[in-house]
């Protein structure tokens, strides 16, 4: 993934041989090795795409007995997993009713993908179109964060604001009311800053995806890490954030409030895990990102 976009085919061509080199294949079905690390670990940053989305994103075809298999090869317990973005304008009802079906009998929980009709790019184009902005029938409504929030099958929230437009004031303040984690990605046309005008203090804790920032915006996650001094309710996710030395400030600057986030499938849980294992912070940093982080902000990744 480059500047926040999914990985082209050479990207993915490329990705088995690496892993390969760095960790041995038991088999033809390139299964990678199950790692021996002793943490309790909860991953609150996945995707679950049993359809032709998922042939056409990842190259491969990764259902939920791959993924729960993937997450038990690399000692994740439990893992929040929501739709990929769809280009098309037909909304995530089914998409995340789907993810809620999946994750019955398995150690998933479902977040619910939502759109807008709000440009979320800025400038004055984009507030001349905000300002007769309405929502269409694809689009997320009062009733549907609602719903989604007290049928138990959702823990919480996604937003991409770049590619699926902002809510409207009506959706926000439900997602206030009902008061479960929103994970935000910020791309180079939303970045922290506007997601902290638009989203930030809100009444709902907010997680930003990757620091912010993806893969190595440097700036965009510096600014991320900065905002957490402003927002007791934000918290950064570990997704894609390949820079060391920003990790280890974030987890010694913010011990509380940076949580475990793989990507996987796009990034493989495996790796995902030993960037983490191999920062040089103490035990117990470890522990809070790995499980108490996540748990504290999402309950349903707590022990049964």
């Amino acid at each position: 993934m480059v500047n926040g976009e999914y990985p082209t085919e050479q990207t993915r061509t490329n990705c088995p041989r690496v892993l390969k080199q760095l960790y041995g294949l038991r088999n033809h079905r390139q299964t990678m090795l199950e790692l021996e690390h002793g943490f309790r670990v909860v991953d609150c940053h996945a995707h679950l795409d049993h359809d032709e989305l998922a042939v056409t994103t990842y190259g491969r075809d990764t259902g939920p007995d791959e993924l729960e298999r993937e997450c038990h090869q690399a000692g994740i317990v439990r893992a929040v997993v929501s739709p990929s973005p769809r280009t098309e304008p037909e909304g995530y009802l089914r998409a995340n009713n789907a993810v809620a079906r999946l994750s019955v009998d398995r150690p998933f929980l479902a977040f619910a993908r939502l759109n807008g009709p709000l440009d979320a790019t800025g400038g004055p184009i984009a507030t001349i179109r905000n300002l007769t902005a309405k929502r269409r029938n694809y689009h997320s409504r009062p009733g549907d964060i609602e719903q989604y929030a007290y049928d138990n099958r959702f823990h919480g929230f996604v937003l991409d604001p770049a590619v699926d437009g902002l809510p409207d004031e009506e959706v926000t303040a439900e997602l206030a009311a009902v008061d479960l984690p929103v994970v935000v990605y910020c791309r180079n046309s939303f970045r922290p800053r506007a997601a902290e005008q638009a989203l930030l203090g809100r009444g709902f804790p907010v997680i930003l995806a990757g620091f912010g920032g993806y893969p190595m915006d440097r700036n965009r996650m510096a600014d991320s890490l900065s905002l957490l001094d402003s927002y007791d309710r934000l918290y950064l996710d570990t997704w894609a954030v390949r820079s060391r030395e920003l990790l280890e400030r974030g987890l010694l600057e913010h011990p509380d409030r940076i949580l475990f986030g793989s990507g996987t499938p796009v990034v493989h849980p495996n790796v995902a895990i030993m960037e983490i294992l191999t920062l040089d912070v103490s035990e117990d940093a470890l522990n809070r990102v790995f499980n108490k982080n996540p748990v504290r902000v999402i309950p349903g990744l707590a022990p049964p």
